[in-house]
């Protein structure tokens, strides 16, 4: 009467195949939580963008703070600023100034 309790026995091959099912179930989820579409692959990748668009961010804030100063200014009516655009746009000099225009030589041929 002694020896092992009998319960419903296994077949090994049976034990085999579900070892293989829960195995590629396991491999499934794994390679769906690095490659797949909300995966660690994409999470970096959306990071990489969404830092990229916080430092283009970034620069146009400060692009449109130096508008808006440059604006300021010319309602102001800055005489620095007004002197800069007529030189720069109109090439306006003052009186007693003289003007040098230099011309790109041309290149010699060999």
């Amino acid at each position: 009467m002694g020896g092992r309790p009998r319960g419903p026995v296994v077949p090994a091959r049976r034990v085999r195949l579900l070892t293989c099912v829960l195995l590629f179930f396991a491999l499934a989820l794994i390679i769906d939580g690095v490659a797949g579409e909300r995966g660690l692959i994409a999470n970096n990748r959306d990071r990489r963008q969404i830092e990229q668009a916080e430092r283009d961010l970034a620069a146009k804030r400060r692009e449109n703070a130096e508008l808006t100063d440059y604006r300021d200014r010319l309602k102001r009516k800055d005489p620095a600023t007004i002197e800069e655009i007529a030189r720069r746009e109109h090439g306006l000099i003052r009186p007693g100034e003289k003007l040098f225009i230099l011309k790109d030589a041309p290149k010699k041929r060999k």
